[in-house]
């Protein structure tokens, strides 16, 4: 069975719903990334030097990442001569399947969640990536599943920043435990903490500033948060999650390498894939860090939150050329080999 085949039919049995947001999300990156390499395919039957360079700076250009671009180009060479491919349109399926290796990984990209007592999961990252909004929309998706959630203000620094939480709480109807604009942020961590463990919430979810308008190092506020929580719940924080603004390509990933290595990052969140033509960005994150992606934004709305699912991903990007893959010259669908 092709590669392409076996891809759909993975997908046939997954939400519909979120097959569409992911197609939608990606949409950007498709017509940048995807239909580049089609038309590269069309121009180029011949798979010889000038493909390979040109096929390179397209992934490139997709911020897929120098070093990722330049082993996966040595291994769709290694697949060309063992699989004896002349046709550049051949290696479609080929690129797709490789774009699934590399964007899988090993770890478990799914949430760890506690067995028992209140699930902590801390947010991290600098300001303007979309940290407060994902919070809301993960608080809204924790609701839906009828689990009980309580929100931290930790970040008490940035002017508005609790309020813009209380507006997402209020929206979601979801309590939000602070204090005043400028308070200790630990002290913050330890009433939600209780509060959480008093009302035997599920999840408690923590907002935490992004950088300090005093001359505080960041990470020893984000300690000082880290401790007490351990203090109160051994196991937790359950997950901190790094939220990166992928509109920033590169930069992203220069954030997540400086403030992932000091901060306890379990997993990444990656918003604003829907405003970006450079969705690479994942492979490249994905490649150069030992830290799954968990989690994806991609859109507006407050269920444009999603799970990351690397057959999703792939699929939403490819989705019109599996189509034409599986469709035979007369226009009928092709028979399963």
């Amino acid at each position: 069975m092709s590669f392409f085949r076996k891809l759909k039919e993975s997908i046939a049995g997954k939400t519909d719903s979120v097959t569409k947001q992911f197609k939608d999300g990606l949409e950007k990156t498709r017509k940048g990334f995807v239909e580049r390499v089609s038309s590269l395919m069309v121009r180029r039957r011949k798979i010889d030097e000038e493909f390979y360079e040109e096929l390179e700076e397209i992934l490139i250009g997709a911020d897929v990442g120098v070093n990722t671009v330049m082993e996966l180009i040595d291994d769709l060479r290694v697949e060309v001569k063992k699989r004896r491919l002349n046709d550049a349109s051949e290696l479609r399926p080929v690129l797709s399947e490789k774009l699934v290796e590399l964007l899988r990984g090993e770890e478990d990209n799914s949430l760890n969640m506690s067995a028992e007592g209140p699930t902590v999961i801390l947010f991290v990252g600098v300001n303007g990536v979309g940290k407060t909004t994902t919070i809301g929309k993960l608080a809204h998706k924790f609701k839906n599943e009828g689990k009980k959630v309580l929100l931290a203000a930790g970040d008490t620094f940035r002017a508005g920043a609790i309020e813009q939480l209380e507006v997402w709480g209020t929206r979601t109807g979801v309590e939000v435990i602070k204090q005043n604009p400028g308070s200790d942020p630990a002290a913050v961590m330890y009433d939600a903490v209780q509060a959480a463990k008093q009302r035997r919430a599920d999840v408690l979810i923590c907002d935490t500033a992004g950088r300090l308008q005093n001359k505080s190092n960041l990470m020893d506020e984000l300690n000082k948060i880290f401790r007490v929580i351990q203090r109160e719940i051994p196991g937790a924080p359950h997950e901190v999650l790094m939220v990166l603004d992928a509109t920033t390509g590169q930069n992203a990933l220069s954030q997540a390498k400086l403030f992932g290595e000091k901060s306890g990052v379990t997993g990444l969140v990656l918003t604003k894939l829907d405003g970006t033509a450079k969705g690479g960005i994942v492979v490249a994150i994905r490649q150069e860090l030992n830290i799954p992606v968990k989690l994806v934004g991609l859109g507006e709305k407050v269920d444009d939150l999603q799970e990351f699912d690397s057959e999703q991903f792939v699929h939403a990007l490819f989705a019109g050329l599996i189509e034409e893959e599986l469709v035979d010259e007369n226009g009928e669908p092709q028979q399963p080999e």
